[in-house]
């Protein structure tokens, strides 16, 4: 699996959740939400310190990773995440 983020979106990532240079960015799975791939779970975000990485992507020295105990919820599929400038926001792709 690899993560791509736009940059677009990773500067708002690192805006909403204060993230410093070198930080990390933990994409890691949450009970409940929407998933077109995993019913009954989604995606969150967390700033934590990179540990048992499965994926890892660096925008600005920032570190945006999957954990090997979230590999489950991709299925062997990588993720994407998009800007969305009409909502000044993030959605995920995962193909």
């Amino acid at each position: 699996m690899k993560i791509v983020i736009d940059p677009q979106a990773a500067k708002w990532m690192e805006s909403v959740l204060n993230v410093k240079e070198g930080d990390g960015v933990r994409f890691k799975v949450r009970y409940g939400g929407h998933s077109t791939i995993q019913p009954g779970f989604s995606l969150g975000l967390s700033v934590e310190r990179p540990e048992n990485v499965v994926a890892i992507e660096q925008h600005n020295g920032r570190l945006y990773f999957v954990r090997d105990d979230d590999a489950w919820y991709f299925d062997g599929r990588d993720l994407y995440v998009d800007y969305l400038n009409d909502e000044d926001g993030v959605d995920y792709r995962i193909e």
